[in-house]
Formats: C-alpha cells, structure tokens, sequence
C-alpha cells in the first residue's frame, strides 16, 4: 500500500509541479557554472549506496561532506542556493528517487555515504530496514538542529509507530515546517 501511495503522489507531484521544476532548472543554470542537480551519494535501505538528485545549492567545488561539517557553510551556497535550501525546493528532485523506488515521501532522511557515525546507529537500532524518506519524524521534530543520537532514536521510534495515518501525520507537519522555515540550519 505504501509503494502504491508513494507512486502514485510522485507522478501527481511531477504533474503538478513540473514548470515549477523546469523554471527552477533555468534559474540553477544561469545563477552559476555547473550542473543544474547534484547527484549525491546516499545510504538507502539495507544500507545500500543510491544516487539521490537535488537542485545544486552549493558551488560545485565544494567537498562532499554534511553541510554543518563545512567551515563556513554559507561560503559554499550559490547566490540561489541559499533560496533553494531555506524554502527546501532543492528536495524537489528526489520525487525521481521515489518513482525508482529508491525512496518514500516518509521514512529516515538519507544518509550520506560518508555519514558513518549515523549508518551505524541507525542499523544497531534495525532502522536501516526501512526505506529513507524525503521526510521524517525527525525532520518535523528538528531537522538539521537535532544532534545525530537525537535523530536515530526519532528514526527508531518511526520505525516502531509507522503507518498511513502516522506518514499523512508526517507530511502535514512537514508542510508546516516547510512553510514557515522551520529547521534549517544551513
């Protein structure tokens, strides 16, 4: 039932918000050399590496590591990126990683391949079983604030109380969060 839901709201996504994608694709081209999507690396479920797209929000010789491990962080963001991550519209991209099935609209955001300390807790604690989200419970309960223990053990808790009316609980807060531009941090 979850694949069929996060389907099917990807292709409606897609539908819906594809000139909002394309004038973003535009306005990444002509704001800085590169390409228009970072294709990062991400540990997905059973702690298998995916490529995960996102609109390009940092310069792109900027070194491939979680942002708050960057010195300076907003040294690295393109003019438009820092639009991009404030409003989250960078994320947008990562509807295609649901249509492969890489991901789900909820469920732990993806780690970065490089992100150990994080992989490991997360499999001691069997969240590594489940598909990584473009949102969470921790996103809604801090996002980029949170310390990684705090994550895990929210990702945990995700595990033990997932369902349908939990994950339409899920976007509801994220869509508020989203609005008011909660949690970001960088």
């Amino acid at each position: 039932m979850k694949r069929l839901f996060d389907f099917s709201l990807a292709m409606l996504a897609l539908l819906l918000l594809c000139p909002l994608m394309l004038a973003l694709a535009v306005a990444v081209k002509l704001s800085s050399p590169g390409p228009v999507l970072y294709w990062s690396a991400r540990v997905g479920r059973e702690n298998e590496l995916f490529q995960m797209p996102k609109f390009r929000s940092m310069r792109i010789e900027t070194p491939a590591v979680a942002t708050h491990l960057l010195e300076n962080p907003e040294r690295w963001c393109t003019p438009l990126g820092r639009f991009l991550r404030r409003t989250s519209l960078d994320e947008l991209p990562q509807v295609w990683s649901i249509l492969r099935g890489d991901m789900s609209f909820v469920g732990p955001r993806p780690a970065l391949f490089n992100q150990n300390d994080l992989v490991a807790l997360r499999t001691a604690a069997g969240v590594h079983k489940l598909l990584p989200g473009l949102t969470g419970w921790a996103q809604i309960n801090g996002r980029d604030e949170l310390p990684i223990p705090e994550k895990v053990r929210l990702d945990a808790e995700y595990l033990r109380l997932r369902s349908f009316a939990f994950d339409l609980k899920i976007l509801a807060g994220t869509l508020i969060k989203v609005l008011r531009g909660e949690g970001v941090v960088h």
